[in-house]
């Protein structure tokens, strides 16, 4: 009998200790009292883009403000680039983000340059509770890992599904101003940034092209800020404004603290054009001379077979959104190795001579083709496909005339 009096305490104590230890000094929970008007409130928090590549698109959170003007802010963006392998896995698509809990005073640290609007929304107390006990229970350190998706599942939509729930789904959005994509989006928002846009258009294929639906334009905090600030909620019976009241935390530029354009000089077209400039000049030469360049086709077909190498992990290996398919894999694919190789070997002319014999076809029909194409290409694809082409035809050419 004493052993089981003595087996109880302890499970008694046990589950004692791991109830206190998961208790949160900022757990809302604490302070909520049931009944009593304004006791917390649910608001959403935009940042406006920054200048980083990863804050082009802005920022979100979801603010549990309690009556002492405290409160927590939940942040979905959160990711260690520390651990282990994680380029690799990012590429892979095993982007593993995570939402953490703040204390509301330190959600401006970081975005000084930055405009900050939080928008108090027009919640029941139940409905502030419910969102701030999925909050809270969705931070716990075994629930808060989710896999990241950057169109689909982000630091903004996680936000706007966790209002939507605490409505209980009575939340009616405006009407959509415009039909648009995926890539229209994010060119709107890398507009002075023509690398990262260029490397946008390379990476991810065909689903960036379709027209998406106003929820899903919220993938941009900025969009979903503006859904809410014309969105209606029901309350007994009635719509009312989703948000209650709007709040400036942060005065900042409209457009974001974005830097400057790229100059001209810099951008893909300019490089890529100038590479084909070379190219086109260096054919010319070989063709005076009856000899191929084998170092600049060797050089040029070789970072080529690099980026195909990357290109076709995306396609088939990654489970990235929108990187399959890709039909930029058709012209940046890592039989490029090929030419970059065999054109030291003389004894695999008549093998390069079939290979640019092919390549140059397969060139100038996904060129024709392009129009009909399910998938917008960058500008600056154009003179690097151009360079393959042109050096094809620089083979071809002189292998006839040697033969």
């Amino acid at each position: 009998m004493k052993k089981i009096f003595f087996l109880i305490i302890c499970l008694w104590t046990i589950a004692t200790t791991n109830a206190q230890s998961s208790l949160n000094p900022n757990n809302p929970f604490s302070h909520y009292e049931e009944g009593v008007s304004d006791s917390i409130s649910v608001s959403l928090i935009t940042y406006y883009p920054g200048s980083i590549m990863y804050e082009l698109y802005g920022h979100a959170g979801i603010k549990i403000g309690l009556k002492d003007g405290s409160g927590v802010l939940y942040n979905y963006g959160i990711f260690d680039f520390n651990s282990p392998n994680f380029v690799y896995r990012f590429i892979k698509g095993e982007t593993d983000y995570m939402v953490k809990g703040y204390s509301s005073e330190y959600m401006l640290r970081g975005y000084a340059r930055r405009k900050v609007v939080e928008q108090v929304l027009n919640l029941t107390q139940e409905q502030a509770y419910r969102a701030a006990e999925y909050l809270y229970n969705n931070a716990l350190p075994w629930n808060a890992t989710y896999r990241y998706n950057y169109v689909l599942d982000n630091c903004s939509t996680r936000p706007r599904d966790v209002i939507e729930y605490a409505s209980g789904g009575t939340i009616e959005y405006p009407p959509m101003q415009d039909t648009t994509t995926f890539r229209k989006m994010m060119h709107r928002y890398n507009a002075n940034y023509a690398w990262s846009q260029f490397g946008i258009d390379l990476a991810l294929g065909t689903g960036l092209d379709r027209t998406i639906t106003y929820r899903e334009q919220m993938f941009v905090p900025m969009v979903l800020m503006n859904a809410c600030a014309g969105a209606t909620i029901e309350h007994n019976g009635e719509r009312v404004p989703l948000v209650k009241n709007t709040i400036t935390l942060n005065e900042g530029s409209e457009q974001g603290d974005i830097l400057p354009p790229n100059p001209w000089w810099t951008t893909p077209m300019f490089v890529f054009s100038l590479l084909l400039a070379i190219a086109i000049a260096l054919t010319i030469f070989d063709l005076r001379r009856t000899k191929v360049s084998r170092w600049f086709d060797s050089i040029m077909y070789s970072a080529f077979a690099l980026d195909g190498l990357l290109m076709f992990f995306l396609i088939f290996i990654s489970t990235h959104e929108a990187t399959s398919p890709n039909w930029n894999g058709v012209w940046i694919n890592p039989f490029y190795l090929l030419p970059a190789v065999l054109v030291w070997i003389k004894s695999a002319k008549r093998v390069l001579y079939f290979y640019h014999f092919t390549n140059f076809a397969v060139l100038l029909a996904l060129t024709v083709a392009w129009y009909w194409i399910p998938q917008v290409a960058n500008l600056a694809f154009l003179p690097l496909i151009l360079c393959s082409a042109v050096r094809s035809v620089n083979y071809i050419l002189i292998f006839r005339k040697q033969k």
